[in-house]
């Protein structure tokens, strides 16, 4: 593609032509370890590295073009400025991939909590309907059942762009995603209009020197989904509602519990059965619908409720929304595992504590006899929650095995230290188990009948990362091995 045609609809200034503004290009690139000879190079600034002082490297690896936000001392190429070069790298990959996103319906998600669990609501109602579906979020992403891996929540523009792009070649008429602050933050879907926005919650998270620098901005970012979507369906029960809509440019339709909501919740009931549990739901306003979801708790009502209002702007019927999410199951959301145990191991990622006291008094509704808690914090992340989070397990959990999580390069007695200031507030019980298959083994030990073991943290990822190196550990495959460890060594106890 030439170089002007890449620059279509951008405002910039060529600051030297080099070869040639028509200059062919083979392709886009803003990583000089993805950098292909014949590429336009876009100097993009980091938070640990800003690349426009890699652009005389670059072209000597192949760059033919370079586009910058101010100059660098490169002559042989052509060089051209403009105002924000990540806005430039999205605009400029969706010219190269032929602007895919325009032949997709697009529905993005945005919010502290609920995020993957409402893509893949949407995504089984679609499938249900006979709709073929792509998916982007934070457990990777989907073209149809293709699993693609991804490194963020909302990846860098360039591969958002050619996920539609592959998407659109496979088939796919909707694409759900995942769209995080911190990818609106960096404009990584610049120029992509979604039909619907979807905003669940907000809570104080990813505040930190890395991430953002208050909560103010944080629920800034948020807020600049909904300049660039058609419809916004918005939680109403938030109390942050008034900031999101602030300087919103889209029709807006409410959702909750709150009388005031467009759409309100009427009734809600528990669903308990061996192997499962559900919620059943009532609605009525703008969308009256009754709704049985195989997932416990309040905020699954909130996940599926959202899910339900956006799809019936699509045409979906009762009956497909009905059947897909009655036999729903996430990877790492409120996960119940199957073993033929008296008691309830489910694994759930939340990490902090609004998310641990969501999860908690979404389970209590199911009358377990006692909560055992086994949880790590991430290393190498905001400090903040761990105290909160230690203060929440101690106050609500009858008993919590604090253990490791992927410490990465953070010492991880410092981490246990920072949650125990929470756990020590309370009277809350709790033992130190580094380990974190030997807690988990320990909680199903002394587990008994209708207890729930609540793994927390680790969700749908499966490895320890400890000082940079990646450890297997699927808890699904840990549970299931201690399940039947844990039944032989009984049975050699009999025995003897």
């Amino acid at each position: 593609m030439k170089f002007t045609e890449l620059l279509a609809g951008l405002d910039y200034q060529v600051l030297r032509a080099g070869a040639g503004m028509d200059i062919e290009l083979t392709d886009v690139a803003y990583d000089t370890r993805k950098l292909t000879a014949g590429c336009v190079f876009v100097c993009i600034r980091g938070a640990k590295l800003d690349s426009h002082s890699l652009a005389a490297k670059a072209v000597e690896m192949g760059a033919a073009a370079l586009v910058v936000e101010e100059d660098v001392p490169v002559d042989n190429v052509p060089v051209v400025q403009v105002p924000d070069t990540r806005i430039a790298l999205s605009l400029m990959s969706a010219n190269l991939f032929g602007h895919p996103a325009e032949k997709l319906k697009k529905i993005g998600i945005t919010g502290t909590k609920g995020k993957t669990t409402t893509t893949y609501l949407l995504k089984a109602i679609l499938e249900e309907a006979g709709h073929k579906v792509g998916l982007i979020g934070s457990i990777g992403a989907l073209i149809g059942s293709k699993p693609v891996p991804t490194i963020n929540t909302t990846p860098e523009s360039y591969e958002v762009q050619k996920l539609f792009h592959d998407m659109v070649e496979a088939g796919c008429e909707f694409v759900v995603m995942e769209v995080s602050s911190q990818g609106l933050m960096l404009n990584r879907t610049a120029g992509v209009t979604f039909d619907v926005g979807i905003f669940l919650n907000i809570s104080i998270d990813h505040i930190s020197p890395w991430e953002h620098s208050s909560m103010e901005h944080y629920t800034h970012c948020k807020s600049l989904l909904f300049r660039q979507c058609k419809l916004g369906i918005m939680n109403a029960d938030d109390e942050h509602l008034d900031e999101i809509l602030k300087d919103h440019t889209c029709e807006v339709e409410t959702f909750g519990f709150s009388r005031n909501a467009d759409t309100m919740v009427n009734t809600m009931e528990t669903i308990k059965a061996p192997g499962y549990m559900g919620v059943h739901f009532t609605t009525s306003g703008r969308h009256p619908v009754s709704v049985t979801v195989g997932a416990p708790g309040k905020f699954t009502v909130y996940d599926s409720l959202a899910a339900i209002c956006a799809v019936k702007h699509f045409g979906i019927s009762s009956d497909v929304f009905n059947a897909a999410l009655r036999r729903v199951a996430i990877r790492g959301r409120v996960e119940t595992i199957d073993i033929p145990a008296p008691y309830s191991v489910i694994i759930d990622f939340a990490h902090d504590g609004i998310g641990i006291a969501s999860l908690v008094a979404g389970l209590q509704q199911y009358q377990p006899n006692r909560i055992i808690a086994v949880f790590g914090s991430d290393g190498n992340r905001t400090k903040v929650r761990r105290a909160a989070a230690g203060e929440i397990l101690g106050n609500e959990a009858d008993l919590t095995i604090l253990t490791s999580n992927s410490p990465r390069f953070e010492p991880l007695e410092e981490i246990n230290a920072d949650i125990q200031v929470g756990l020590d507030r309370t009277n809350g019980k709790y033992v130190i188990i580094p380990d974190r298959r030997s807690a988990i083994k320990h909680a199903m030990a002394v587990a008994e009948k209708g207890d729930m073991i609540l793994l927390i943290g680790k969700g749908h990822w499966d490895y320890e990362d400890i000082m940079g190196v990646k450890y297997p550990f699927d808890e699904r495959i840990v549970v299931k091995e201690l399940f039947e460890e844990l039944r032989r060594e009984r049975g050699a106890a009999v025995t003897d």
